[in-house]
């Protein structure tokens, strides 16, 4: 899957991920008095508008860009209803020849560990029948329980050729109190992501793993050292955007092959329709029309970052 995933960033020129991380104050009137009206003002119409919002922004930028990552607590807070439009809407941006990486943060040990994978990359068991549950491509997983969370999630990887992006330097600004911690003289955030080139050199692609990283944009000379530790681990860049992270200063993050990085946007994208510039010409009916604008200025943006 990290050929599919390199191959898609390349036709597109795009190392963008769109964080389809929504909530019910992102979602126009329209498409919640609509959802509200067929099922109620309940869950069901909750997780029936984001599953609409959704569809909306996948049809106008599955274009653009390689991948989508939804965050699954976004769906999760609406139960098994929100779950629903989750695996509606991964399904249907899949349709679309996205790459879906799923923002799930997982991190256990053992058989619960394998069932998270198996869960969301894998496939269970029910008699003569195996079923996908869930259809994603990639997921996030924290590392923090140490080998016996990640193997796991590494060997249902390697039956499905699926993938991972494990948490190393996160963007959020409290991330330091644990990651920046040093022992034997070296940031913790630098040992995970010694171990992460370890785990990655157990599931190799063509010229990268299977076994990538997350590092957060916010943190751009972390992120060349930690680009010397992981030649050969994809990252994953949270942070752009809405947080602070500009395209100039992501250069660390990319390789000499202007490969190595993919850059995700969020609230920048699917938000744009309510945020200057995008609010002076869009307005909530053409609320996807922003997100694709805001992709294609991302898109350039970036290219401070990765072309030579």
């Amino acid at each position: 899957m990290i050929q599919n995933l390199i191959e898609n960033i390349k036709k597109k020129d795009a190392p963008i991920v769109v964080g389809l991380d929504p909530m019910l104050s992102y979602i126009p009137d329209f498409i919640l008095d609509e959802a509200f009206a067929a099922y109620g003002k309940n869950l069901a119409g909750a997780a029936e508008a984001i599953w609409q919002f959704n569809k909306g922004i996948i049809d106008a930028v599955y274009d653009l860009v390689p991948a989508v990552k939804p965050q699954i607590a976004m769906y999760e807070q609406f139960g098994i209803e929100g779950l629903r439009a989750f695996k509606r809407s991964c399904d249907y941006a899949k349709s679309k020849g996205l790459v879906i990486i799923g923002d799930v943060k997982r991190g256990d040990i053992g058989s619960t560990s394998e069932a998270y994978a198996v869960g969301h990359l894998g496939t269970v068991q029910i008699g003569r029948h195996a079923f996908s549950p869930f259809t994603e491509d990639f997921v996030t997983v924290n590392p923090y329980l140490g080998s016996d969370g990640v193997k796991p999630f590494i060997k249902i990887c390697k039956e499905q050729n699926k993938g991972l992006f494990i948490l190393v330097k996160t963007s959020n600004p409290s991330s330091g109190e644990f990651q920046d911690q040093l022992v034997d003289g070296r940031p913790l955030y630098e040992i995970v992501a010694s171990k992460v080139a370890e785990w990655g050199q157990d599931h190799m692609g063509e010229d990268y793993s299977y076994v990538g990283a997350v590092v957060g944009a916010t943190y751009p000379e972390m992120g060349a050292a930690l680009r010397k530790i992981m030649p050969k681990n994809y990252i994953l860049v949270p942070g752009y955007g809405a947080q602070g992270g500009q395209g100039k200063d992501l250069k660390p993050f990319f390789n000499e092959d202007g490969l190595g990085a993919i850059v995700n946007s969020s609230r920048g994208i699917i938000c744009a329709y309510k945020k200057a510039p995008y609010s002076d010409t869009f307005g909530p009916a053409d609320y996807a029309d922003a997100s694709r604008q805001a992709v294609l200025d991302m898109q350039e943006d970036l290219k401070q970052a990765y072309v030579k």
